[in-house]
């Protein structure tokens, strides 16, 4: 296709939510042309959680073993307190995890995720991918959707699915709701050899993945790359650790000075040159007007306490696809079908991400609190989790 050429869908953003929804499209038969911003399709960050929600989307798109092939498979999820060393509760993901809910929960690196869904749209015949194009302007009207670039390059499509992240142009044609959430918190992250964490007692738990649970902040570990790298995750609320704001390294440090040997093992290896504002909005609707439509953070941003930011955009493709199917040459009717089923569950995992940071991070009494509470759950006690990866994405869902 040329550029002046028409095609079926326009996807704009090559992250893993827009491969996810070409890719997803592709499959039911019809031909995407995907936008990148960027000179080259990459993903940026380090490691990535996957449950079973969106374990069963990607097996459906065919790329699930190309994803795990390098991934790593926790035997358990641990919390753990961040000042004492206390474990507070576990879940299993073995084999009662499994049979529960079909499949395991893994960990991979985000850019071995987004290189699957990238090859497989590249290999399925039917997704045009394009860097280097930033949109610049959106136009819609009776034909469908125009965009033109910052290059100057116009696309056109009967429809359009924006995949353009926290700050999308297309969210801003849709939902007047201004700036994201500013929650003032902030995230260091990143992978180190594992063998750099094992000799100091830095990795309590090498066949799991653990949160290291404190007053306004938290450190992740799992490993990841068949277990030959750990990815770490520190988080710090700005507003409370304010000692050498505007100092990176001095401010993390300081924020996790009183924690347990295991967890300043960790901390130590961070690499500090920068960090994440974390970031998100309140739930919304319209995503969805006429031949336009959001998937991932266009639409439904979240916080990170629950690991499914990805698997979310991930979810979203499937359904995206199902309703195109069911509303064969109705694109306005797919796409509000498409949000009819898609807004009350993230929207639920909006607001329990915001709420299970609440929860990490207590204080005082309320720490104690936590810890009592947790002590009576079983490690197979999946009640909590069943609605989150029990899941099955679609319109029929």
């Amino acid at each position: 296709m040329s550029p002046s050429s028409s095609t079926p869908f326009l996807v704009t953003g090559g992250g893993i939510g827009g491969l996810a929804a070409a890719l997803a499209l592709a499959r039911a038969g019809h031909a995407v042309r995907l936008l990148e911003r960027a000179p080259e399709f990459a993903e940026v960050g380090a490691g990535l959680q996957v449950g079973p929600n969106a374990s069963r989307v990607l097996d459906r798109l065919g790329v699930l073993d190309a994803v795990t092939a390098t991934a790593f498979f926790p035997t358990r999820l641990t919390l753990r307190d961040a000042l004492s060393g206390q474990r507070l509760a576990s879940l299993d993901t073995g084999d009662s995890f499994r049979e529960r809910f079909g499949y395991r929960y893994f960990v991979a690196h985000r850019a071995d995720l987004h290189r699957a869904l990238l090859v497989a749209c590249e290999e399925s015949g039917l997704v045009e991918l394009i860097p280097g194009k930033e949109v610049a302007e959106i136009a819609e009207d009776h034909a469908g959707t125009r965009v033109r670039c910052a290059d100057g390059s116009e696309f056109t499509a009967d429809a359009l699915v924006a995949a353009d992240g926290l700050y999308s142009p297309a969210r801003r044609l849709l939902i007047d709701d201004g700036d994201p959430v500013d929650s003032g918190y902030v995230a260091y992250r990143g992978t180190v050899p594992i063998e750099a964490l094992t000799p100091q007692g830095g990795l309590r738990e090498p066949d799991g993945m653990v949160i290291w649970v404190g007053p306004s902040l938290h450190l992740v570990q799992y490993p990841v790359r068949n277990g030959r790298l750990c990815n770490q995750v520190a988080t710090i609320d700005t507003r409370r650790y304010t000692a050498h704001a505007g100092d990176l390294d001095a401010q993390l440090h300081a924020a996790f000075a009183d924690t347990c040997p295991d967890v300043q093992a960790g901390i130590a290896l961070l690499d500090t040159s920068r960090r994440w504002p974390m970031l998100d909005r309140s739930p919304a609707l319209g995503w969805s007007r006429g031949s336009i439509t959001l998937v991932g953070d266009a639409a439904h941003p979240m916080l990170q306490y629950l690991a499914q930011g990805a698997c979310q955009a991930i979810e979203d493709g499937a359904a995206l696809a199902d309703a195109v199917d069911e509303h064969p040459g109705d694109t306005e009717a797919a796409f509000k079908a498409y949000e009819t089923v898609r807004a009350p569950r993230t929207s639920r995992v909006q607001t329990t991400a915001r709420k299970w940071g609440e929860v990490l991070h207590v204080d005082g009494i309320g720490r104690d609190l936590r810890a009592a509470l947790l002590a009576a759950r079983t490690t197979t006690d999946y009640d909590v989790v069943d609605w989150l990866y029990g899941h099955n994405a679609g319109t029929a869902a």
